[in-house]
């Protein structure tokens, strides 16, 4: 079905990019994006993602933030809930805002700007 359906219902992928400060691509990397993502939407792009910030320099070295929710590729606001942190970030709440700056249909690449926002106790 999936390469039948215009909103590529059933695609799954998995995902191991760089996080980086900024959103140029030649921004200083400091860790990775590494998830899942899968079309579930059958009336528009729209995807259920799990995505893990992996932090891998500076004071949150080691330290991890997990979104989950349902989001749809073309809408301007989207928002999902933060699960799960580890490290500097334990015991974390809060939520993760994207904005898509490019995106190219042919090899679904993307560049995403995630502005998180977390509460957090100093442990």
């Amino acid at each position: 079905m999936t390469a039948k359906s215009p909103t590529f219902f059933g695609y799954v992928a998995m995902a191991d990019d760089p996080l980086t400060a900024g959103s140029e691509p030649n921004s200083t990397i400091v860790g990775r994006a590494q998830g899942t993502y899968g079309s579930t939407d059958q009336n528009e792009i729209g995807i259920l993602m799990t995505l893990n910030f992996v932090f891998t320099t500076c004071e949150y070295n080691d330290s991890t933030l997990s979104v989950l929710g349902w989001i749809s590729v073309f809408h301007q606001y989207r928002e999902m809930p933060i699960v799960d942190d580890s490290g500097v970030f334990r015991l974390a709440q809060g939520i993760a805002t994207a904005k898509t700056y490019w995106f190219n249909m042919i090899n679904r690449d993307a560049i995403v700007e995630y502005n998180v926002i977390v509460l957090h106790y100093n442990i």
